[in-house]
């Protein structure tokens, strides 16, 4: 189906990974859906290129949006998964902490907790000798509630049932410019059919580290309010052979990221990262030269790793935000009361745990937007 030039819809949604795809089946039952992604299929930047983690809400100030959406989100996409067969496993996750570190995994639990965050157990070494023996760490924090996911049939069911409720889902199609106009918003889009104008009553940014970008090119959107967007480069490199461990292995988080933490897929197999590398331009490419760093780093809670077993694997890209050059380290989710534009929704920064808080997003955005 193609779209009309200057068709009239109620909502536009530009990107479809999973939050975009989210967003879509939760308005579509209700209104006229567009969703609007420039790539030839859903999910090819962050939420294809990450950790597959379903988050349980640990790490988030207890105040902040990441804290409440994943952890509701955490809540909705179990029981999504369960209701819709989508691949996933419950397999927890252990934070690991040396002696000199303690106090660290003492105010992590703290936070957790003050979050809401439920189902943690504080494991003696005695409990990880027996349970992990490979494991090199004095004590550790198990979440009951972190698992793994599928992510793609994650997103080909939200996709499949946001075009159930005659969402139109449009492929290979770019938003060039977008125009604040009283009353509506119209988007320039170029497809492979040509440009044409989609006009709306609502827009919802969801393009992920074209979020920031986009609004560049939103002609009448205040320009004090377009945080400023830098990329940190995530890489991961597989382990060859058995994994050590059915569980997640984290390290204490660090300032920028969770430090590189070991996760399983649901065929078992373990990979390792991701490291924060900052750069300049979107770049997928791995940067194998971080393997010194990568065996440093889980040499530290896996002292016998055989480095040999590493190879890379993969690489993706996180959008961070900073606001009058500091670093801000929440989602930011900007409606009309912050921007004084009527109808548009820009979704920023929405890094991890944004896979898990997905469908706690669009649930939002469905009672509220």
């Amino acid at each position: 189906m193609i779209v009309q030039p200057r068709e009239s819809i109620d909502t536009a949604i530009i990107g479809a990974g999973v939050i975009g795809l989210a967003i879509a089946r939760a308005l579509a039952p209700s209104r006229s859906v567009v969703l609007l992604e420039q790539e030839s299929r859903f999910g090819e930047h962050l939420s294809s290129r990450n950790s597959e983690v379903i988050h349980a809400g640990l790490y988030y100030p207890p105040d902040s949006l990441k804290a409440s959406l994943c952890l509701r989100g955490n809540a909705l996409l179990y029981r999504y998964c369960q209701e819709q067969n989508i691949p996933y496993r419950q397999c927890s996750k252990l934070v690991v902490a040396n002696e000199q570190q303690q106090d660290a995994l003492e105010r992590l639990h703290h936070n957790a907790l003050d979050s809401g965050a439920t189902g943690l157990h504080r494991c003696s070494q005695q409990w990880l000798h027996q349970q992990e023996p490979w494991l090199h760490t004095n004590e550790a924090l198990l979440s009951e509630h972190s698992g793994i996911l599928d992510s793609h049939a994650l997103m080909a069911r939200l996709a499949e049932q946001a075009q159930a409720q005659h969402a139109l889902l449009c492929y290979r199609h770019r938003v060039r410019r977008i125009d604040c106009e009283p009353g509506f918003l119209l988007l320039h889009v170029d497809s492979d059919d040509g440009p044409f104008e989609l006009q709306c009553r609502q827009l919802i940014n969801a393009a992920g580290l074209h979020a920031v970008p986009l609004l560049k090119r939103c002609v009448g959107f205040p320009e004090e309010r377009i945080p400023e967007q830098r990329l940190a480069r995530g890489n991961y490199f597989s382990l060859s052979g058995r994994s050590p461990t059915r569980r997640l292995i984290y390290p204490l988080p660090e300032a920028d990221g969770l430090g590189i933490h070991l996760t399983v897929d649901l065929a078992g197999k373990a990979r390792f990262g991701p490291d924060v590398e900052w750069i300049e331009h979107k770049d997928y490419q791995i940067n194998a030269a971080r393997l010194p760093h990568f065996k440093d780093a889980i040499r530290h809670y896996w002292p016998e790793l055989n480095s040999d077993r590493l190879s890379p694997a993969y690489a993706g890209i996180r959008p961070k935000l900073f606001i009058a050059g500091e670093p801000y380290r929440d989602f930011l989710i900007q409606g009309e009361k912050e921007h004084g534009i009527t109808g548009m929704i820009n979704l920023l920064g929405i890094e991890s745990p944004g896979l898990t808080a997905a469908l706690a997003i669009a649930e939002d955005i469905a009672n509220h937007g």
